[in-house]
C-alpha cells in the first residue's frame, strides 16, 4: 500500500504506459499481461515503438553527463533508497513475481533477496578506486589513467528471473555513472520493468537516467541499434543472443551476453548419494527448470546410478504441481505454450529414440510434472538440447575421464556441480570442466552479487557481471598526460 492507502504500485500511474521521463503513453500501443497459471489478464502495459526508443535514447544521453558527474555519495544514496523501497514493498513485489512469472512464493523471496544483495554490492562499486598514477613520460610530468562511465547502457531482460536480472545489471550500471534503457520481456513487463521503475522513482533517481520500454523483438532490436547506446547487456537464449550481437555489432557497441547452458551435475562413486540427489532435484526441478543454470544432465557413476535414480524419483514424486499461489505447491506452470510444447517434444523424441520415462513425462496444459529419464544417449535431444523444463536426464559413466568427456560434450559452458566424498578429488574434476562456474557438493544453480557470473562457449561471449567484473564491464579507460615544467 502507498501512503494514501492505494495499493503499490498504483495502477493509475502506469497502466498502459511506458516509463521515459515519467509515465506516458507509447506510440507502440498496449499489451495485456497474462497470468500463466490461470490465463487471466493481470494488467496492461505500454509497448515501446522504435520512435519511443529513439526518444528515450536521446534523453538518456542528455542525462548521462550530469549523472556521471554526480558525487558517488549521491548515487549511493539513490541505491540505498531503492533498497529500502524494495524492502518496504516486498510483499507486493513477491505477489507480482508469483503471478506473472509463475514461480512459487519462495522463488519470489529469492529474487527479492538476491536483488537486495545486488543493490548492496553496487553501493560499494560506486566508491571503489578507479584509476592509476602512471610513470610520467617526462621529468615532472603527469600520466593518469582512470575509468569513466560508458554512457547509455541498453538492458534486454528475460522473463525467468525478471526482477533479479534487471537489478543485477541496473544497479552496477547506475552506481558507476551510466544511464539505462531497460527493455523487460513481454511476458513479465511488470516485475521486470514497471516495479523497477517505481522503486527508483521512489528512490529519487533523477529524470532521464532510467527508461523502461516494454516490448518484443522489435523493441529489443531498436534498443540494441540505438546510436546513443554504448553497451547492450542481454540475458536469454543463444539464438537471440546472436541476433543482439549482430545488431549491436553494427554500431561497434560493447555487448555483454549471458546465455543458456546444458549444465551437468556429476556424481562420483564416493559421493553422498542422498545429498547429491537432493542437490540434483533442486538443480533441475526448481522453478520448473526454467533457469539457465539448471542441471540439464545428471552424470552418475555406474556404482551409484540405481540408488541415485531411486532417490531422485522420490524427490520428484513429492513435488506438487499447480497454481503457485496455492500453499503446498512446489512447481507452477511452464511460462508459455511455446516452451511447454518444446519440452514435450524433447522428451517425446528422446523416448522414441530409446530413453525411458521413470516418472512424469506427460503435461496437463502448461503444467509439466517433474520428470526423470534414463537410458539417455548422445544422439537424443534430452542430451544435446537445453530443455528449460523440469526434466532430469540420467546418464551413466564408469570413470572420471568419461564423466569429464560427457560433461564437456556440448557447445555450452555455463555452470556445473561435482559431488564426491573428497573435496580435493571433486575439485580436480571440476577444474577439467569447460564452464564459467562450477560448484562442489552443491547445486548447479547458484548466484552471488560479488561473483563474476557468466559462461564459456555459446553460454556467453566471455563477459561477466558481478563483483569487480562489473567495474570492468560498465566503464572504460581514459588516459591523460601533462608535461612537466619547462
Amino acid at each position: 500500500m502507498t501512503g494514501n492507502g492505494k495499493r503499490w504500485p498504483d495502477r493509475s500511474e502506469w497502466a498502459g504506459k511506458i516509463y521515459s521521463s515519467g509515465w506516458r503513453a507509447s506510440e507502440g500501443g498496449t499489451r495485456q499481461v497474462i497470468e500463466p497459471a490461470t490465463g487471466h489478464a493481470l494488467a496492461e502495459v505500454g509497448v515501446a515503438s522504435s520512435a519511443d526508443v529513439a526518444r528515450a535514447g536521446a534523453r538518456a544521453a542528455q542525462a548521462a553527463g550530469d549523472w556521471a558527474e554526480a558525487a558517488p555519495s549521491d548515487r549511493i544514496e539513490v541505491l540505498l533508497r531503492a533498497s529500502s523501497a524494495l524492502r518496504e514493498h516486498s510483499a507486493a513485489v513477491r505477489d507480482w513475481i508469483v503471478r506473472e512469472s509463475a514461480g512459487v512464493p519462495a522463488k519470489g523471496d529469492y529474487e527479492i533477496n538476491a536483488a537486495l544483495a545486488q543493490l548492496t554490492h553496487a553501493v560499494g562499486l560506486a566508491s571503489l578506486p578507479r584509476g592509476e598514477v602512471l610513470a610520467p613520460q617526462s621529468p615532472g610530468g603527469t600520466s593518469l589513467a582512470w575509468r569513466v562511465p560508458l554512457g547509455v547502457v541498453g538492458v534486454i531482460n528475460p522473463w525467468n528471473a525478471p526482477l533479479l536480472f534487471a537489478v543485477r545489471v541496473l544497479a552496477p550500471a547506475l552506481a558507476l555513472g551510466n544511464t539505462v534503457l531497460l527493455k523487460p520481456d513481454p511476458l513479465t513487463p511488470v516485475s521486470g520493468g514497471v516495479l523497477v521503475a517505481r522503486l527508483f522513482e521512489d528512490a529519487g533517481l533523477p529524470d532521464g537516467v532510467l527508461h523502461v520500454l516494454p516490448g518484443g523483438a522489435e523493441t529489443g532490436q531498436a534498443v540494441a541499434a540505438d546510436p546513443h547506446v554504448a553497451m547492450v547487456a542481454f540475458t536469454g537464449s543463444a539464438e537471440v543472443g546472436r541476433v543482439v550481437a549482430r545488431v549491436a555489432g553494427e554500431g561497434l557497441k560493447r555487448v555483454v551476453l549471458e546465455l543458456g547452458g546444458k549444465n551437468s551435475l556429476v556424481v562420483l562413486e564416493d559421493a553422498d548419494v542422498d545429498a547429491a540427489a537432493l542437490a540434483g532435484a533442486v538443480s533441475t526441478f526448481g522453478y520448473q527448470g526454467q533457469a539457465c543454470v539448471a542441471a540439464g544432465r545428471h552424470l552418475v557413476h555406474a556404482d551409484l546410478v540405481e540408488a541415485y535414480t531411486d532417490a531422485l524419483i522420490g524427490h520428484a514424486r513429492t513435488l506438487r504441481v499447480g497454481d503457485p499461489r496455492v500453499e503446498g505447491v512446489s512447481l507452477g506452470p511452464i511460462i508459455s505454450e511455446r516452451l511447454a510444447t518444446r519440452i514435450e517434444r524433447i522428451v517425446d523424441e528422446s523416448v522414441a529414440g530409446g530413453a525411458r520415462v521413470l516418472t512424469g513425462g506427460r503435461r496437463d496444459g502448461l503444467f509439466y510434472p517433474p520428470t526423470v529419464l534414463d537410458r539417455v544417449e548422445k544422439a537424443m535431444p534430452a542430451f544435446t538440447e537445453e530443455i528449460f523444463g523440469p526434466v532430469a536426464p540420467v546418464i551413466v559413466f564408469h570413470s572420471e575421464a568419461e564423466a569429464v568427456d560427457i560433461a564437456n560434450d556440448t557447445a555450452y559452458g555455463l555452470t556445473a556441480a561435482v559431488h564426491s566424498g573428497s573435496v580435493p578429488r571433486a575439485t580436480a574434476v571440476a577444474e577439467r570442466l569447460r564452464t564459467g562456474m562450477v560448484h562442489i557438493n552443491d547445486v548447479s544453480a547458484k548466484d552471488a552479487a560479488n561473483a563474476p557470473f557468466g559462461g564459456m562457449g555459446i553460454s556467453g561471449n566471455g563477459s561477466r557481471i558481478g563483483g569487480t567484473a562489473s567495474l570492468e564491464e560498465f566503464t572504460q579507460w581514459r588516459w591523460m598526460t601533462a608535461p612537466g615544467p619547462a
